[in-house]
């Protein structure tokens, strides 16, 4: 679900804030976008309300991130078996687009490796892996 909808209160909206600031301070020449889904029926219908999505688009397409705009979801399981609503975070993926659609694939919540016929240059694919890291320490506290 776009980010900006699922910012609803002022610690979830906090870390959000702080996550694209961990991304910005690696990567300033990315835009934020909270919100990358389009609103209409259809595309809703596909969005998990379990995740929190937001990109970030450079000014063109970049060599080093064999990529133009990267999609990143920070995902939760909802646990609700006490009656209670908690959100349990879980991971993120991210993935690379360009005019194509998508490129590669990096997922948390499995093995931590990147998918894809092209992926991003090593340097990169460390930088966001501990950018991934960074968000675990904010998202499981």
């Amino acid at each position: 679900m776009n980010a900006a909808q699922q910012a609803t209160d002022i610690t979830l909206t906090s870390k959000i804030a702080s996550a694209v600031t961990l991304f910005r301070s690696e990567f300033p020449d990315a835009k934020v976008d909270l919100k990358p889904w389009a609103e209409d029926r259809d595309t809703q219908e596909l969005v998990d309300p379990d995740s929190i999505d937001f990109s970030f688009h450079f000014p063109g397409w970049s060599r080093r991130w064999q990529s133009r705009s990267i999609l990143v979801q920070i995902r939760f399981n909802d646990d609700r078996q006490s009656g209670d609503f908690i959100r349990n975070f879980i991971g993120l993926e991210v993935a690379g687009f360009d005019y194509r659609g998508k490129q590669w694939r990096l997922s948390t919540v499995s093995d931590w490796q990147f998918e894809g016929e092209i992926q991003p240059q090593p340097d990169i694919a460390e930088k966001l892996k501990q950018f991934c890291r960074q968000i675990f320490e904010l998202f499981s506290t």
